[in-house]
């Protein structure tokens, strides 16, 4: 473990976290995960058993108490947070802890999702993507260094069911059987990566003075695909076609409009990928990014190809 960094998790416990600590881990940090006092989520119960395995250690703090934070990140040299949506805002916590400790060389907040700073983005998900670009301008301001990890769409969630908006999401979820609902043309292009492989890239990052006060895009060739060439590659695979029914831009404005909490949310987060394009319609500047599959290109990530095999 020579020469690698000590990082803290902070939400470590959650979907996305699970797999970039397990990456930590398995890379030869050494790895922290901030608990509380007591747990007694079953998953998450079962969670921390399996981090233990890998070697994780366990320090008991809270994001709302000050001196736990602190005590916790004086251990680390890298904090990474992965904290879920209703506390986004709340990280300014954990960069108040930074300062008062004064010895972290790098702070990923919670990002892992879109370019928050390059989205054309609606309500109710608007608030939502603020929050977090409202964390990127307090960690510039304080002058804490910094990565933003921005790996697009979690494959793990979107593809199960072909990215259908409001339908259920997750490794549980179904694909369409006759018809599929498609938000926009159908020729925009989207990223989708897997769990397990953005969190390799994350971790590669850490120590990586390339990708110091810059973002980290994962937009790796084979997982950038329109909704067209997504259903056709289903349909390929299963021999069955489906129907497409296409919903124009302004259509989908107003039905997120119309629409009750969970659907709004999910059309709202759909809308700036499939129908604005917000995904691939910038270039990544080395003046404030660099791609993860380009400079990391000894990682074997998941094509999208291969993950829809799982679901046939």
């Amino acid at each position: 473990m020579a020469g690698k960094s000590k990082i803290l998790f902070i939400g470590g416990t959650g979907y996305i976290g699970k797999f970039i600590v397990e990456a930590s881990a398995k890379a030869g940090h050494n790895t922290f995960v901030l608990v509380t006092e007591s747990t007694s989520n079953p998953t998450k119960v079962k969670l921390i058993d399996t981090f233990k395995s890998f070697g994780v250690t366990f320090l008991h703090g809270d994001l709302y108490n000050h001196v736990s934070l602190v005590n916790a990140i004086k251990q680390v040299d890298v904090v990474i947070s992965i904290v879920g949506h209703d506390l986004l805002a709340d990280q300014v916590n954990i960069i108040a802890a930074i300062k008062e400790a004064g010895n972290v060389k790098r702070f990923f907040p919670s990002e892992f999702g879109n370019d928050v700073d390059r989205l054309h983005t609606v309500e109710p998900a608007k608030k939502l993507f603020n929050a977090k670009a409202q964390i990127r301008r307090a960690v510039e301001a304080e002058g804490i260094p910094f990565t933003y990890v921005v790996n697009f769409f979690c494959a793990d969630f979107f593809l199960p069911n072909l990215a259908q908006p409001g339908h259920v999401v997750g490794p549980s979820a179904g694909p369409p059987k006759h018809k599929v609902i498609i938000l926009g043309d159908g020729n925009t292009k989207a990223v989708f990566n897997k769990g397990q492989d953005f969190a390799t890239y994350t971790i590669k990052a850490v120590d990586d003075p390339k990708t110091l006060n810059k973002i980290l895009y994962i937009k790796p060739p084979h997982n950038i695909i329109t909704l067209n060439e997504l259903v056709s590659l289903w349909e390929k695979k299963t021999g069955k076609n489906l129907e497409r029914i296409y919903v124009p831009g302004e259509q989908v404005l107003k039905n997120i409009q119309e629409a009750s909490f969970p659907l709004n949310m999910a059309l709202s987060i759909s809308y700036p990928v499939f129908v604005k394009g917000d995904h691939t319609n910038f270039e990544i500047d080395p003046s404030f990014g660099v791609e993860a599959s380009q400079v990391y290109p000894d990682v074997k990530y998941t094509p999208v190809d291969e993950i829809l095999n799982q679901f046939v």
